[in-house]
């Protein structure tokens, strides 16, 4: 008899707490704006931090109350940037180039191409080995291959093939670009999606001082610039670039008659 008293006891309390409880969190609710409610639901949810905010959430709730402007979104893009100024209220500017960008190792070398001044035997870390030297590579311009972007990647996006190099899934890549930030090199570079030609080195060394070190390097010796003017390839500080948001009629030939083979098709 006291057992089933005991029992009724607590059910009964445990019935009142729990109708308190839930009195309690109607009564206490913090009441989100609409705004944020509608902005949530389409936000990438990749919680990359981009943007300056703790998560994609963060940086809704930013928006709706003002502190924030729209376009700060990488992963979203400029879909996403449409639908918030939608919900907002707000125009965007339409003008600007909308082509999808991702990241690229520019860097061919591996120890098949780039000597190396001696054997790194410390941490898994491109940070950490570029704190000893510039890293092992001879080349200090040149991809250390140890991975720091391969850990920073939300998505998974960055990988290491069988022969060493870093390579990047375009497809799964949202151009957060925390590998770009991460990599001490500079080697990881945002580009469009859909450019045919990359110039993959990030060297500036004096073609004579390069060569000796990396057999796959831009050597500066402007072929590319000067025999194809119209390639759109330009020399500076040894290194050749050229302009990705317009097209080059010669890009194909100077890529033909570059010496080392470093502007590759895509």
């Amino acid at each position: 008899m006291n057992i089933l008293f005991a029992v009724l006891v607590i059910a009964v309390l445990g019935g009142l707490f729990g109708f308190g409880l839930s009195f309690a969190e109607k009564k206490l609710a913090v009441k989100k704006d609409p705004r944020v409610l509608a902005l949530e639901p389409i936000m990438p949810g990749a919680n990359c931090g981009v943007c300056g905010y703790a998560g994609c959430n963060a940086y809704a709730a930013a928006v709706a109350l003002g502190e924030a402007p729209i376009g700060l979104c990488s992963p979203g893009g400029s879909s996403l940037s449409a639908k918030m100024a939608q919900i907002m209220g707000q125009k965007i500017d339409n003008t600007g180039d909308k082509r999808r960008q991702v990241a690229h190792v520019m860097c061919r070398g591996n120890t098949e191409f780039t000597n190396k001044d001696y054997a790194y035997e410390g941490l898994m870390d491109c940070n950490s080995a570029a704190l000893l030297f510039g890293g092992d590579n001879s080349c200090k311009d040149g991809c250390l291959h140890l991975g720091s972007c391969i850990a920073v990647c939300p998505v998974g996006a960055i990988s290491k093939d069988e022969e060493g190099y870093i390579i990047v899934d375009e497809k799964t890549c949202i151009s957060c670009g925390k590998c770009v930030q991460i990599c001490p090199n500079g080697v990881m570079q945002m580009m469009y999606e859909d450019s045919e030609y990359v110039i993959e080195c990030n060297n500036h060394e004096p073609g004579g001082k390069i060569r000796k070190l990396c057999t796959v390097a831009c050597i500066g010796c402007m072929i590319c610039e000067k025999k194809f003017p119209e390639s759109g390839c330009k020399v500076d500080r040894f290194l050749s670039s050229f302009d990705q948001s317009v097209p080059h009629s010669q890009i194909a030939e100077a890529a033909q008659a570059c010496p080392t083979k470093c502007i590759i098709k895509r």
